[in-house]
């Protein structure tokens, strides 16, 4: 009965800052109707949700149906058992997710979330998974950002699955350089021995990690080693963006 109130607090409060602070469209800007937490319907046409045919390791989309795989997952073996994401990376999921990550937008997790759970929900719970967990930013980044942008989606993303969120199972543990700026060898050595496990006193078999963008999957599989050799046997892995598959 207390929970259920404590809800229902919760549920007044978002719908008083709604009202005095109206969300926005994460794509346009523009201002949403109360209680609306998806994309305006005019952005909908403009941006590409990822369909099938689709890779079916790392969720990137694919030019025919005969394609099992994408390009990259056919040259290099992941470890993860899944990616699923929401939006083909283009400019104006770009443009997004730097306002989410260097704007402070972070407003925007709520409808990602939202969007994530109406295109992917299903199979995300049919995982059956343990937990979420967010993909970590080293301390020096966390300080400057303020934030820590996958942990914010993660969150959102936790209440909907009503599914736990550990923030601190993993940990960077290593300042890296930008993963956009290197060759796939570079980025290989560049998070080697970059995460670590963090708080781990709790048990966990499956889990999703959560980023906002997924290029070659090199930082998942990082990750996912990590998880593997602290007991977790299956790790499945949620973006916002993708690039395009070949």
């Amino acid at each position: 009965m207390q929970f259920n109130y404590r809800k229902s607090l919760i549920r007044v409060k978002e719908n008083i800052l709604d009202v005095l602070f109206p969300p926005r469209c994460p794509i346009c800007e523009k201002i949403l109707k109360v209680n609306n937490n998806q994309v305006c319907k005019e952005c909908r046409k403009e941006i590409r949700y990822i369909q099938e045919p689709a890779c079916k390791k790392c969720g990137k989309m694919l030019l025919c149906e005969e394609q099992e795989y994408c390009y990259d997952c056919n040259k290099q073996e992941h470890i993860f058992i899944r990616g699923l994401s929401l939006w083909i990376y283009d400019k104006n999921i770009k443009k997004s997710l730097y306002r989410f990550k260097y704007n402070n937008k972070q407003e925007y997790a709520k409808i990602y979330a939202n969007e994530i759970m109406m295109h992917h929900g299903r199979q995300m719970k049919g995982w059956n998974v343990d937990a979420i967990i967010p993909i970590p930013l080293h301390k020096s980044k966390l300080r400057s950002r303020g934030f820590n942008q996958a942990e914010i989606l993660a969150k959102e993303l936790s209440k909907l699955l009503v599914i736990p969120c550990y923030n601190n199972y993993v940990m960077r543990s290593k300042k890296t350089l930008p993963q956009k700026s290197l060759n796939d060898k570079q980025r290989k050595n560049n998070l080697k021995n970059a995460f670590k496990i963090g708080v781990n006193d709790v048990k966990l078999n499956k889990v999703i990690l959560i980023d906002d963008i997924y290029t070659t999957g090199i930082t998942v599989d990082s990750v996912t080693e990590v998880l593997n050799y602290a007991g977790v046997n299956e790790v499945y892995v949620i973006t916002v963006g993708i690039g395009e598959g070949l």
